[in-house]
């Protein structure tokens, strides 16, 4: 094989595959195989090779969806690692706004959802074209832990993007420093 690549050195030439083309359903291969359950370590490194050779970021034709949101709807956190490790964004929205913290939040998926949190830039404040967040979405399907996680994250985290709201201690008024409505 006429091999390279700059994680892995591995990639096939382009001239064998188009690891990015879209079958009739809009998904490429790495779309695909972020689907796959795969037990074998020997398994995982191909799958990490093919990652590697395309592009993670690439949203199907329809939906909008990329392997990273498929990935995490079907609880796959094996292909969620390896998405996260070929630098997939978290923050990519699909054709109804939905990122995929919002889908691991529906699903109930707590790891996912504290892995993608430990991803930095990591915005969970972003919102859907409905205006929910990934918070009022777990809180929604009833996942109180991963709201939880959720709130700590948007309100707490030192690595807020710009623009996030922050909650802060209000001190009390001092002698100099009256209330409105005093």
């Amino acid at each position: 094989l006429g091999i390279k690549h700059k994680r892995f050195s591995h990639c096939p030439s382009t001239d064998v595959c188009n690891v990015n083309h879209q079958n009739k359903a809009g998904y490429t291969p790495i779309m695909l195989a972020a689907l796959a359950a795969v037990d074998a370590e020997k398994d995982m490194r191909i799958v990490e090779v093919l990652f590697a050779c395309g592009d993670v970021n690439a949203k199907a034709s329809q939906a909008g969806q990329t392997a990273l949101m498929l990935a995490v709807s079907h609880g796959r956190i094996d292909m969620v690692k390896a998405l996260l490790a070929c630098g997939t964004d978290v923050n990519i929205q699909d054709d109804e706004g939905s990122t995929a913290l919002m889908c691991a939040s529906e699903h109930g998926h707590v790891e996912i959802v504290k892995l993608l949190l430990a991803q930095p830039g990591c915005n969970g404040g972003l919102e859907d074209n409905d205006g929910s967040t990934a918070l009022s979405i777990a809180l929604e399907a009833g996942h109180k832990d991963i709201a939880v996680l959720l709130y700590a994250h948007v309100n707490f985290s030192k690595t807020q993007s710009p623009g996030t709201p922050r909650l802060g201690r209000k001190t009390s008024p001092g002698p100099t420093h009256r209330g409105t409505f005093d």
